[in-house]
């Protein structure tokens, strides 16, 4: 387990940094928004933005990399974000404030699409799961912890915005100072609506409603905590509390779903979901233990519907369609993500706190009632023919994990003729198909070298 942490360590680092600060400003933006006296809508509006420019990041963060490399992308983009982190007090104003996390989002999904690539790309089929899940646990335990962090700082004044901006700047160093192998180049995947919908209408259909739940949730606690009376400390810990809870179940109901029909696990958990926040909404318990206990309650059952979803979309399609399916799935859950913050807000403005829960109850009513009828379309499949629940290829976290590495003739994926940023000399093991072979032939050209400083030694004449 050592060996296998310490090959990836310096991407893992770089995750941490990131992520604390990129924690830090979810939570600290709802807040400092209000107290700069936006509206709820521009707040959602806000919130919205990082997923708007998630989805275009999915989707053009590919040809940056493709054009600068792994490493200089990896730097530009972090250093992007870095400065569009600390822009927010400098221009405060709710139009400005979405331009930046908007770039805000870009960044993190091109980010996202850099690393996981490296750690595919470092990963043999032996520790793929083992290094995925590392990193998944990784990144979910450091945007908690730069959550309540903000529970030591005062949200009104520049520091945290430059803490914010210093940890992300941070984690371009241990990238930068790294001896691992470069990725290959990337490939881009196609997405197919159409086919992923025949494939698996539930799977589709439920990323779409979970992202639209789940992305007010993640954006708009802080937000919902402030409203009800919380202080800054208790928003910090209310909006953890959702995440905390969902890393609870996650693997529980993952191991559930292995031995039942995976939607009828999607349907308990949209039901519970439904149950638990309409009593949020109708009482709204200001109470901070119960209502930060509910939060967990909240998390427990509606964080992991969507790696439920897409170990449903798995268990239908080939092996060679699993990159396509969870980078299409991402997306789908990306684009509702865009509407539930700003819907959300809405509700709020219109009906107070308790607008966010009564839109997740709606979404989750929609979500269980979809499920029942594809109950009723299609029988469940064989259990001998699912794919054991992954919670690293299923995480709502990036583009390209795959239970399986990524087949460069498989239909759906779209390899470049040009390659610009690889014809540099740091890319020299481009032709490598994985870890071991960039290994060897590593060796190899080593091996080769001492020989031929041996040849060119001049022979001694004898004396």
């Amino acid at each position: 387990m050592t060996q296998i942490v310490s090959s990836v360590s310096a991407l893992l680092f770089a995750v941490a940094l990131l992520l604390f600060g990129h924690g830090l400003q979810s939570t600290l933006l709802p807040l400092a928004a209000e107290k700069a006296q936006f509206s709820s809508f521009s707040i959602g509006l806000i919130s919205s933005a990082y997923f708007v420019g998630m989805v275009f990041g999915c989707l053009g963060a590919p040809h940056v990399i493709m054009r600068a490399g792994h490493i200089r992308a990896f730097a530009a983009l972090v250093s992007l974000m870095s400065a569009a982190a600390i822009l927010h007090p400098i221009a405060v104003d709710p139009v400005s404030w979405f331009i930046i996390r908007a770039i805000s989002g870009f960044c993190l999904a091109g980010f996202y699409m850099i690393v996981e690539s490296w750690l595919n790309e470092a990963a043999t089929n032996e520790t793929r799961g083992t290094i995925m899940s590392i990193y998944v646990v990784v990144l979910f335990a450091a945007m908690m912890v730069g959550q309540v962090s903000i529970a030591t700082m005062e949200i009104s004044s520049f520091v945290p915005f430059a803490i914010a901006s210093v940890l992300v700047s941070l984690a371009v160093i241990p990238v930068s100072l790294t001896k691992a192998n470069q990725p290959a180049p990337i490939t881009i995947v196609r997405f197919r609506p159409g086919k992923l919908y025949k494939n698996s209408p539930a799977a589709m259909v439920g990323a779409l409603l979970i992202g639209v739940g789940n992305g007010a949730l993640l954006t708009l606690t802080p937000l919902y905590g402030s409203q009800i009376g919380m202080s800054t400390n208790q928003a910090a810990f209310y909006s953890a509390a959702i995440i905390g809870g969902g890393m609870l179940s996650q693997w529980p109901f993952g191991r559930l779903s292995d031995r039942i029909d995976r939607r009828k696990v999607m349907l308990i958990l949209a039901c519970t979901t439904a149950v638990v926040t309409v009593g949020i909404a109708i009482f709204m318990p200001v109470n901070v233990y119960v209502a930060t206990g509910l939060a967990v309650v909240v998390g427990v059952f509606s964080q992991p519907a969507y790696s439920i979803a897409v170990s449903h979309a798995f268990d239908y399609a080939d092996a060679d369609d699993y990159v396509e399916t969870s980078s299409g799935l991402l997306l789908s859950f990306g684009v509702g993500s865009v509407g539930g913050p700003l819907t959300a807000s809405a509700l709020m403005g219109q009906f107070g706190p308790s607008g966010l829960y009564m839109l997740v109850c709606v979404v989750n009513v929609a979500l269980a009632a979809f499920i029942i009828t594809r109950l009723a379309a299609r029988s469940a499949i064989d259990p001998d023919d699912k794919v054991d629940f992954e919670y690293a290829a299923s995480a709502q976290v990036g583009t390209v994990i795959s239970p399986e590495p990524l087949d460069v003739d498989a239909p759906y994926v779209i390899q470049p003729e040009d390659f610009p940023a690889y014809e540099d000399d740091i890319y020299s093991f481009e032709n490598a198909t994985s870890a071991q072979d960039r290994e060897d032939a590593e060796k190899a050209a080593a091996a080769e070298a001492v020989d031929d400083a041996e040849e060119s030694k001049p022979s001694k004449d004898p004396e």
